[in-house]
């Protein structure tokens, strides 16, 4: 069979191929397959194959230009270090628009799994460079291509140091003559540390949020901004009436991932204060719920059970966000002596300053006061993905298939 190269590979194209071997299992029989192709590098075009002739599922397919073998991959397959939703998966199939996808750095491999939860989806790149003043140099690749699209930007203000760069290309991409625009940004970082308590004090998130309202708008009206379970319920009334913000939650994620545990029906969930509970409780009211919160004792702030009992169950500490993550650890030792048979943690947002991960140890004896049996955080902050993947007790549910339906409203 002759090689196949990005430079002859096609948007929509079939093949008939005698053999093709694959892991974990084989095929050896002909048959036919159709694959749409995704750029991913110099050297490699990413295909998903949209149908076996004898053989049901979702494929993927790398061709590499140097002529090396082609070898096809299961994204389903349970050694897939991020956990991806079942339902999130059938999206491909729910196309109502096709969608072409930019991304930072930072949020490639996010934007690799969007891609490949949707056959609507389309991903295109930007040259990130810096001038020798350190200032950002940007393009666009293929500019004029994206006029009368659908434009989405999968965003990552993981600091300070690389938002005016994507700020920079977010403003540039409505004004290209494009159809509709969507900022696509899984964790809104501002707000979650500072207090309103004296005069003279800054709230940045109201900052960010009056920045992004005054993105230019597209040929199809105001941008679309798609976040997850946004830290302090009152930061989404700060956005002004020049851009549609649409809150989604990575609860059902969570949800998903309970009902496949052996030990479903002994859930509880734990929130470690009133916060936590306000935010999330509706979602969770089938699930038993414990709520923590704190007190003062002289110098000190400890956590206490406020409501809720424990004793033997599978307690599941939910929220938001952890940053040093003192708070769940507190919660963590106030359940065990309780006595909690396992304790786990689920956040959306694990930002973990200072590898402040590594606090997080594993549940190797029984012992729930040492160590978790699970903690889920989802993939909306890469940086931290790249550091606790495949570190028990870290496991990523990915959001991929919940932005992809997103962008498909």
């Amino acid at each position: 069979m002759a090689a196949i190269s990005p430079a002859t590979a096609t948007t929509a194209a079939s093949l008939s191929l005698p053999q093709l071997s694959s892991s974990p299992s084989s095929l050896s029989s002909p048959f036919s397959l159709s694959f749409k192709t995704v750029a991913v590098g110099s050297r490699c075009v990413r295909c998903g194959v949209r149908s076996l002739e004898n053989q049901s599922g979702h494929r993927s397919l790398d061709f590499l230009s140097n002529g090396d073998p082609i070898s096809l991959i299961n994204p389903n397959s349970s050694s897939s270090p991020i956990s991806m939703s079942a339902s999130a998966s059938e999206s491909g199939s729910k196309c109502s628009k096709r969608v072409c996808l930019f991304h930072s750095d930072e949020t490639r491999d996010l934007a690799e799994r969007i891609v490949a939860q949707s056959d609507c989806i389309e991903l295109r790149s930007i040259n990130w460079k810096k001038f020798d003043d350190g200032f950002p140099n940007l393009f666009i690749q293929n500019a004029q291509g994206i006029r009368g699209q659908h434009v989405a930007f999968l965003a990552s203000f993981s600091s300070p140091a690389v938002i005016f760069e994507q700020l920079s290309v977010i403003y540039a991409l409505p004004k290209l003559f494009v159809s509709s625009f969507t900022l696509v940004l899984p964790f809104f970082p501002t707000g979650t540390s500072e207090r309103m308590e004296d005069e003279g004090d800054v709230a940045t998130a109201f900052t960010l949020a009056r920045i992004l309202s005054n993105i230019p708008a597209s040929r199809g009206g105001p941008t679309s901004l798609v976040t997850f379970d946004i830290h302090a319920l009152q930061e989404r009334f700060y956005f002004g009436d020049t851009i549609l913000p649409c809150f989604e939650s990575g609860i059902p994620l969570l949800k998903n991932r309970l009902q496949a545990l052996p030990d479903s029906d002994n859930i509880s969930i734990a929130f470690p204060d009133d916060g936590a509970w306000k935010r999330f409780h509706k979602q969770l009211q089938h699930y038993p719920t414990i709520v923590c919160n704190k007190v003062r004792m002289g110098d000190k702030r400890i956590v206490r059970i406020k409501e809720g009992d424990a004793e033997g169950r599978h307690v599941v500490i939910v929220d938001d966000l952890v940053q040093s993550g003192g708070t769940l650890i507190e919660c963590q030792k106030v359940l065990a002596a309780h006595g909690a048979a396992k304790i786990s943690a689920y956040v959306t947002h694990g930002i973990f300053p200072k590898s402040s991960w590594k606090r997080f140890k594993l549940d190797t004896k029984g012992d729930p006061a040492e160590g978790f049996s699970y903690f889920w955080i989802t993939d909306s902050c890469g940086l931290t993905v790249k550091e606790v993947m495949n570190k028990p007790p870290f496991e990523v549910l990915s959001l991929a298939g919940s932005i992809a339906s997103a962008l498909q409203v």
